[in-house]
């Protein structure tokens, strides 16, 4: 699988060593249980977490742009600093690699030009809020997006960061890394890099194919 062996170039040292990538520190994201989502979280509602349990707490998060074009190329999380000792696609419940053929890949649809890192229990309260502001709203509610991502990447300056951390329930520490989708809609993969103890070290999405 070609895109597997870029990302292996790419990112298994602690740094991406890339003239045609710019490296963004943003944040941390809080991943209550391990259980880790990705996707375009307008359009699903009900996406199952990878089947790899990732560590608990909160982890460094990597945004990695394309120069040329300045899009969303990578995005990262960082779960240890040890050795990287295989990649992996990373993969749902229901899905098998080995039905895989060709260069086909597993990962998530965009149709809105979004997607994001979450925990399976911040999913969930993104859910409860979705459908708290609907009942509240009635006929006034204008959606997801104009109700809560839009304050967060409109005002927190993330139209020009291109990313933004949201909370949709202040009550828990789960929180929503959201960001623009390398040129827009499509289809994108994740991987996994883990260390000689089988132990998930990076997990991270591709928008972009950039050759090492």
């Amino acid at each position: 699988m070609q895109h597997l062996e870029n990302i292996k170039k790419l990112f298994s040292k602690n740094f991406v060593e890339n003239p045609l990538i710019e490296s963004f520190d943003t944040g941390t994201i809080n991943l209550p249980t391990g259980r880790v989502i990705a996707c375009d979280p307008l359009i699903t509602s009900d996406m199952k977490e990878f089947k790899i349990n990732f560590p608990q707490g909160e982890f460094p998060v990597l945004l990695h742009k394309e120069r040329e074009s300045n899009c969303v190329a990578y995005v990262e999380i960082i779960f240890g600093e040890k050795e990287i000792i295989e990649w992996k696609l990373a993969t749902t419940e229901d899905q098998n690699i080995d039905d895989l053929k060709g260069e086909e890949i597993f990962g998530y649809p965009v149709e809105s030009g979004m997607g994001c890192f979450m925990d399976f229990e911040t999913q969930d309260s993104l859910n409860h809020l979705e459908k708290r502001l609907f009942h509240r709203k009635g006929a006034e509610f204008m959606g997801i997006y104009e109700e809560f991502f839009h304050e967060y990447f409109f005002d927190h300056n993330g139209a020009i960061d291109q990313f933004a951390f949201l909370k949709p329930d202040e009550e828990k520490k789960g929180n929503i890394f959201a960001f623009e989708t390398g040129y827009g809609e499509g289809f994108y993969a994740s991987y996994i890099g883990f260390g000689k103890d089988n132990q998930p070290l990076k997990l991270i999405t591709e928008f972009i194919e950039i050759g090492s």
